[in-house]
């Protein structure tokens, strides 16, 4: 394992589960052993941010030296209504013995805990997903809450950019037009470039992946008030089964199925974007999946790390809860 201490290590943005990764590197007197971090490619438990409920559906921001994490929880009912929460995951690499270690909190962020507060709906609110519009200058905060009838439709939230002490006013929430039906629609994320999205839909009766494309002239709030227009199907990524939680990195689409040929359950699968042309999925295998369910997943990088982190959730067996949050380390596929 090994990375560079830095009086501010920038954390790159990735994202949706929402959590807070901090950074703590301290330069010390000793040899430098290693030049690059690693995060550990053990499965990581983050205790200090999950319950004896449901945890799962994260996201990842970056702000500062640190990546804020928003997630869903049902803990505040007591394993009923899926609200939103924040907490933050510290970690510290040591260049001399090359160890890293992580520990998780829950936190109290001022802005953030505003900014939930007004996202959150008198029904389940699942799949956050917070980024910077380079299209508008503006923050958005996306999840997928229940209507009146149970089905979950897109809204909106944004914000102009924190800046020193002076909080700024949170619009919203908003319906996505552009994509809510009558169906449920869920986990969206947007490509590297912010002119492609991808989200998941149950309308043709199994969840199913979709991808759109976006304008980079147009402010986002505009062209997620248009009408409704039916999206392109990705039967690359699709299958017989449920395929749900589409999150994109780099050059890399993470997402969870339940299809034929898994470990059990709903399974984490990747595939590689090259040449303007997907890769058939891929299981990432018995070294992350289980027999249980593995939801959810999110890709992060950090510079001077040689390898990405995943955050996903499970209920696999030992956890604190149900659903727990967990990370690990990953070689992103080239």
């Amino acid at each position: 394992m090994t990375a560079v201490y830095s009086s501010t290590l920038r954390i790159l943005l990735t994202t949706g589960l929402m959590i807070t990764l901090a950074l703590s590197c301290k330069k010390e007197d000793n040899p430098i052993n290693f030049q690059y971090g690693t995060f550990p490619d053990s499965i990581i438990n983050m205790e200090g941010i999950n319950s004896a409920y449901d945890d799962y559906n994260t996201t990842v921001y970056e702000i500062s030296d640190a990546i804020s994490v928003i997630f869903s929880s049902n803990r505040k009912s007591s394993g009923g209504q899926f609200d939103i929460e924040q907490g933050k995951i510290n970690y510290n690499f040591n260049q001399t013995t090359g160890k890293c270690e992580l520990n998780a909190e829950i936190t109290n962020d001022g802005f953030i805990a505003g900014l939930i507060s007004k996202a959150a709906t008198t029904e389940n609110d699942f799949g956050p997903y917070r980024f910077f519009s380079t299209a508008d200058g503006f923050e958005y905060l996306i999840l997928s809450s229940e209507d009146a009838n149970g089905k979950l439709n897109f809204h909106y939230l944004r914000n102009a950019p924190v800046q020193g002490t002076s909080l700024p006013e949170i619009s919203g929430p908003f319906p996505i037009n552009l994509f809510n039906t009558t169906s449920d629609e869920a986990y969206l994320c947007l490509d590297t470039d912010q002119d492609s999205v991808y989200y998941c839909s149950d309308r043709r009766g199994n969840f199913d992946i979709y991808l759109d494309t976006l304008n980079n002239d147009k402010p986002l709030s505009e062209q997620f008030g248009k009408a409704f227009k039916e999206s392109i199907i990705q039967d690359i990524f699709n299958s017989e089964g449920n395929d749900k939680c589409p999150f994109f990195h780099k050059n890399v689409i993470v997402f969870a199925s339940d299809r034929v040929g898994g470990l059990g359950g709903y399974d984490l699968y990747y595939s590689v974007l090259k040449n303007k042309k997907w890769s058939s999925p891929v299981n990432f295998g018995p070294g992350i999946n289980t027999s249980s369910d593995e939801f959810r997943p999110v890709l992060g990088s950090v510079q001077d790390f040689s390898n990405a982190y995943l955050i996903f959730s499970s209920n696999r067996p030992g956890g604190k809860g149900n659903f727990d949050l967990y990370l690990t380390g990953i070689d992103l596929p080239n």
